[in-house]
């Protein structure tokens, strides 16, 4: 009986040592830049839009979104699974105009500032208008704060976020041939 309880308790431990384990990486996504990978956890303080990031990267609906506006000392947006698709129906004028098939998310907004690396959701006039773009940030932005939300923050790889195609400052950072994100995927 001290044998089963035993294995029983090994059994509940490894469980739980791995539940916790998938749950860490779950917490995570990895951008496959033309440079290098990029890491990005994701933050407790927007549990909706860390989970619809997680949704559209499972399902390879960030595969190949172009990074369509990039602002040299400020940030790179990307995320317009609609318009921004490289290789199936990329529609560069409208890039960044589009969503996702989902609906639209409301404000999560937080007390965490918007520094080097932060990643946060762009948005329309609506504050509660963000839905599949991003925009991960070169330098800091404290004009943003409490305005946006913060879905996250670059953990390794930001070295490739700065070899991003920067676009024309004249043209609001819009990008002509721009880089995409090669792949998205769920954990690090």
């Amino acid at each position: 009986m001290n044998i089963l309880r035993t294995a029983f308790a090994g059994a509940l431990f490894l469980a739980t040592a791995t539940g916790a384990f998938v749950a860490q990486a779950a917490d995570f996504i990895t951008i496959q830049l033309k440079d290098g990978p990029v890491v990005i956890e994701l933050n407790d303080k927007a549990p909706k839009h860390a989970e619809r990031i997680k949704a559209l990267a499972a399902a390879g609906e960030y595969d190949n979104v172009a990074f369509h506006r990039v602002i040299d000392g400020f940030m790179a947006q990307t995320g317009d699974v609609q318009y921004g698709d490289m290789e199936n129906g990329f529609q560069p004028q409208a890039a960044g105009t589009g969503g996702s098939s989902q609906p639209d998310l409301p404000a999560e907004f937080s007390d965490i500032p918007f520094e080097r690396g932060t990643v946060g959701m762009a948005r329309a006039q609506d504050p509660n208008s963000a839905n599949s773009q991003f925009f991960i940030m070169f330098a800091p932005g404290d004009f943003l704060n409490g305005q946006y939300t913060v879905v996250g923050k670059v953990v390794s790889g930001m070295e490739n976020v700065d070899k991003i195609k920067r676009g024309d400052d004249a043209d609001n950072g819009s990008v002509t041939d721009p880089d995409r994100m090669i792949k998205v995927t769920v954990g690090k």
